[in-house]
Parts: structure tokens; sequence; C-alpha cells
């Protein structure tokens, strides 16, 4: 027989799911997204102030080691920056899912004892 008061409950504690769920989603994604734009106005301005003092060297030999200097300094940013957003994204991950671990354990639960029975 069909339970209303019980659908009631069940849908509601779907939407709730739902919006905590989402609600971690999108400051996850904020969060990276801000970080993203910082990385991004730091590397311009770094790669701005390389470009002058690169226009300013005095001989080949030092502007190849300003050149040198540079992108190992680069390559080494770029890498820790895709880390640290990487590691923002597998937090997010787990941040969203989060809300879905008792209603899946709860459903699981179910699942077995229906199996078992």
């Amino acid at each position: 027989m069909f339970n209303l008061e019980e659908a009631n409950k069940r849908g509601k504690e779907a939407v709730d799911t739902v919006v905590k769920s989402y609600s971690s989603l999108a400051k996850g994604m904020q969060a990276i997204a801000t970080e993203a734009t910082d990385y991004s106005k730091k590397s311009f301005e770094e790669g701005l102030a390389h470009f002058e003092k690169l226009s300013s060297a005095k001989s080949f030999e030092a502007a190849f080691e300003l050149q040198t200097s540079y992108l190992k300094k680069s390559y080494e940013s770029y890498i820790a920056e895709a880390t640290k957003i990487g590691e923002m994204y597998s937090d997010l991950a787990k941040d969203a899912y989060k809300p879905y671990e008792a209603p899946v354990a709860k459903a699981t639960a179910a699942a077995k004892a229906a199996v078992a029975a």
C-alpha cells in the first residue's frame, strides 16, 4: 500500500540531499575559479615583469640565462598550481558526495536485507 507520509518524507530527504550536494559543489567550483583567476593574474604579471627584464638584457648570454630561469620558475609554478587545483577538484568530489553517503548506505542495507530474505 502506498504511504503518502512516507513518500513525502523520502521526497524531502532527497531534495535536502541534492541541495546540500549542490551547495557544496557551487562553493567548490567558486573556490577553484578564484584560484585559477589568481594564478592567471599572477602568471601574467610575472610574464610582463620578465619581458621587461629580458628587453633590458645587455647580451645574448644574459637574455638566455634570464629566459632559462624564467622558464624553469614558470614550469615549477605551473606544476604546483595544477597539483593544487587537482586536489581542490578531488576535495570537491568528496564534499559533493558526502550528503549521499547515508542514503546510499541505507539503500544498500535495505537491498541486502531484501536479497537475504
